[in-house]
């Protein structure tokens, strides 16, 4: 389900669930474990990549339509697990975004410390709304930290998807490459950052970075217990199911 790629001293992990890397549970818990161990492993900095056309669908609907609220908690548990990994490392994080990046995947990729996305007709965003979810006050804050509160405002309340360039205009993305390059450009990036003097650079990063990692700790930004009221909800139901539908006949 993931990719392991060395280049130097630069760790790509790459997710690898075809066709759309629909995060499921083992997929997020490879993430989790892969950025935790890359520091331990030697690495100095991390690119997370996907797929060429999609970087990653979100989580997978398909197989959390079905689950009962135990083992529903249990999915979402590890994928707040998985993006508290990454805003958590030690080690700075680059998200290399070959094409369309909603919902969870654009969560993992508002984690890292850097987003190269591919220039193209590629739609970014927090879509929850779409399908009758509100998106939790610590994975708003995610957004509202990097286009200020206005901007996410518009964006989280009609659950909006932006191509790449207007998400580069907004700073919702730093970077647009050539969907070929998106890699290369999120390991030139870590490379420059990286010859600043390690101890400041990486104390002064993670000071930087506390109030991100406190809105994903935070129960009460989260409230995980509230979100699974919503979604058995007869609205928030009939709209995932739609979903689904949608998915399977496609």
């Amino acid at each position: 389900m993931l990719g392991i790629i060395d280049h130097g001293n630069i760790r790509e992990i790459r997710l690898a669930r075809p066709p759309v890397n629909a995060l499921n549970p083992e997929l997020l818990s490879a993430v989790r474990d892969a950025v935790r161990a890359a520091a331990t492993d030697g690495a100095h900095g991390i690119v997370l990549s996907g797929g060429p056309k999609v970087f990653s669908a979100g989580l997978d609907l398909l197989h959390l339509i079905g689950l009962e609220r135990e083992p529903l908690r249990d999915a979402w548990t590890v994928f707040f697990e998985a993006a508290r990994a990454i805003a958590d490392s030690p080690i700075p994080v680059a998200a290399a975004i070959g094409g369309h990046s909603p919902a969870g995947g654009c969560v993992l990729a508002l984690c890292c410390d850097y987003r190269v996305m591919a220039d193209g007709p590629f739609r970014i965003g927090l879509n929850e709304v779409e399908v009758g979810l509100v998106v939790p006050e610590g994975i708003q804050y995610l957004m509202t930290r990097l286009i200020g509160t206005a901007r996410a405002e518009r964006l989280l309340v009609s659950g909006a998807m932006i191509e790449a360039r207007r998400a580069l205009e907004l700073g919702l993305v730093d970077e647009l490459s050539d969907p070929e390059t998106v890699g290369e450009c999120a390991r030139n990036w870590l490379g420059e950052l990286l010859t600043r003097p390690t101890e400041a650079m990486l104390a002064t990063r993670a000071i930087v970075r506390s109030d991100l990692c406190a809105a994903l700790a935070d129960p009460d930004r989260i409230r995980l217990e509230c979100f699974l009221d919503a979604w058995f909800q007869p609205p928030t139901q009939a709209a995932l199911r739609a979903v689904v539908a949608r998915l399977k006949g496609g």
